[in-house]
């Protein structure tokens, strides 16, 4: 059975502005599951410049899981933009000369990892700020900013980003959860995708 090769890094023939995206990813600290794609208006490679703030000194990772959709322009704010904000001034003193020592015996907050799961499609020009956990299935609209966590199969916009909808009925949206086709083999989902494209789960 045919499938396209998840090592392929432009899986469409002739267009290059479609990328399986752990094929360019060059940055250790950025983990993406296979069949994700990146899709930008100008070139690829663009990904990792729109993870801002990803120094090598915090340590914190991205991790998208398997089969996101990703568009243009889609920006990952990371814990080194981080500043002060239970102190007299955010101002990040001890990064200048004459003042490195303002921070002695002091830490800049560092939330948890940012990590996307599976299955998400992240619209044109969503934000996403540091450390949040979006589930599998969401849908993140176009220019949404991601202050809060987002729970599975959940669709948000705006800024800051609100719950639109849930996708479909708590029952369904567990079944989905227990099935996680994404961990599947890809034969398996490959015999599958007439169903993946629908919502039949009788034989499931």
């Amino acid at each position: 059975m045919a499938y396209p090769d998840k090592d392929q890094t432009y899986p469409l023939k002739g267009y290059e502005r479609l990328c399986f995206l752990k094929n360019i990813i060059q940055n250790p600290n950025i983990v993406v599951g296979d069949y994700t794609y990146y899709d930008d208006f100008a070139d690829v490679h663009n990904f990792e410049k729109n993870v801002k703030y990803h120094f090598d000194f915090v340590g914190d990772k991205l991790i998208i899981g398997r089969f996101c959709m990703i568009a243009s322009g889609a920006t990952f704010i990371m814990n080194g933009a981080n500043h002060l904000s239970q102190a007299i001034s955010t101002y990040p003193f001890a990064i200048f000369q004459g003042w490195e020592h303002a921070m002695d015996g002091k830490s800049y907050p560092v939330k948890k990892d940012t990590v996307i799961g599976n299955d998400v499609w992240i619209g044109h020009n969503a934000t996403i700020m540091p450390g949040i956990q979006v589930g599998d299935g969401a849908i993140i609209a176009t220019n949404a900013t991601i202050t809060k966590d987002v729970e599975p199969y959940t669709v948000v916009g705006g800024n800051p980003a609100q719950i639109i909808k849930k996708r479909f009925d708590d029952a369904t949206i567990e079944k989905l959860l227990q099935i996680r086709w994404w961990d599947w083999d890809i034969e398996k989902i490959s015999q599958h995708v007439d169903k993946l494209t629908s919502l039949d789960l009788s034989d499931w």
